[in-house]
């Protein structure tokens, strides 16, 4: 594809193109090949998504700016990827590991708050390791009235708990904030400053570019991943979770443990899933569809977290999964969905969590 304007602004022009190519394909993947959607609910979904990624990846690499940063929203009920969940607001802000910064915040109502600055390259593909991590229970210094803040700089002093050292190849942070209750919990606000002079922005043809290349990147790695394939063979179940990890791809947390698992169920059927929670700040289970998007939680329950679980008198719990409200605690509705996908998180678990159980079994056997 070209442009009758190529020639005032050729590199520009060429990165644009070359987006559009990428996202005039993208859509082969929900229709051919091992990972289409096969149903018209998923593949309507997986358009959606398309258009939610483009809206991402353009706040992200396009408008954002290391010199002048803004926090931007990574999700929304309308903004959907990546695992969002109805219980957290997720920040971002692109770094320079040359530049000193200040952020500033006020935690509200958090269960679990977080800053994370991550490395990697930072040409839109996904960071490779965790820098420094900050969190309101243990790193993180946060006065009576909620506030706080973090200086980010090179120059910063390692020892300084109210400091992160950017390593040359510091590239973004991204603040989580969970909340117990998301229906009428205070989320967290943030402002990030650059401490250096910086003059007013210049735009140049490479520039310009290079910001729109980096997003067609971002889309690129994830449509590499996603949509998972459906695995029928091991649906039903959830996987060994796994401990807080040493080292982490893309913006995972670094101090939490996760399990995934998925259901594939008719419409008689039930998935019940029992277990327990170990001693942590913070834990949930989300359903997905094969995006990493959660079901619309504005108006069906489809997540549940530790808040608001019933639990039995032992401590454990028992979490049902089925296509209609079985009239018994901690259900989850598949929002029309015959299958997707479960995803457990315990942020700063005491132990790594025991794997939940998993059984189908008839509707009609589940009793109050």
């Amino acid at each position: 594809m070209t442009s009758d304007h190529a020639g005032e602004a050729p590199e520009t022009a060429a990165a644009f193109a070359e987006l559009l190519d990428l996202v005039r394909g993208a859509d082969d993947l929900l229709t051919t090949g091992p990972r289409r959607a096969g149903d018209e609910t998923t593949a309507v979904e997986g358009y959606l998504w398309l258009l939610q990624l483009l809206d991402v990846a353009t706040s992200i690499y396009v408008t954002s700016d290391p010199a002048r940063p803004q926090m931007v929203a990574l999700e929304s009920p309308t903004m959907k990827w990546g695992g969002d969940n109805s219980d957290a607001h997720y920040r971002f802000a692109p770094l320079d590991p040359h530049r000193s910064y200040r952020l500033r915040g006020v935690r509200g109502d958090a269960a679990y708050l977080s800053i994370t600055v991550y490395g990697g390259p930072d040409d839109g593909r996904w960071s490779t390791r965790i820098v420094a991590t900050r969190n309101d229970h243990q790193h993180l210094t946060v006065a009576d009235d909620g506030s706080f803040e973090l200086l980010l700089s090179p120059d910063a002093d390692p020892d300084d708990p109210g400091a992160v050292r950017l390593d040359a190849d510091a590239v973004a942070l991204v603040t989580r904030d969970y909340l117990a209750d998301p229906s009428s919990g205070v989320a967290a606000t943030w402002d990030i400053e650059c401490l250096d002079d910086v003059g007013p922005p210049r735009d140049t043809d490479a520039a310009a570019a290079a910001r729109i290349r980096a997003a067609t990147t971002f889309l690129r790695e994830l449509l590499a991943i996603f949509p998972l394939a459906p695995d029928p063979a091991n649906a039903n179940t959830v996987d060994e979770p796994y401990p807080v990890p040493t080292a982490t791809y893309g913006w995972a947390a670094g101090d939490a443990a996760y399990a995934m698992g998925s259901f594939e169920l008719a419409e008689d059927e039930a998935l019940v899933l029992e277990g327990r929670s170990p001693g942590c700040v913070f834990w949930n289970l989300c359903l997905w569809n094969p995006y990493l998007q959660t079901y619309d939680y504005r108006y069906e329950s489809v997540t549940l977290n530790g808040a608001q679980a019933q639990l039995r008198e032992d401590g454990s719990w028992q979490i049902v999964v089925a296509h209609r409200d079985p009239g018994v605690p901690n259900w989850l509705s598949t929002a029309g969905h015959r299958r997707g996908l479960l995803w457990f998180r315990w942020f700063l678990p005491e132990d790594t969590p025991e794997r939940p159980h998993a059984r189908v079994v008839p509707l009609g056997d589940l009793t109050t």
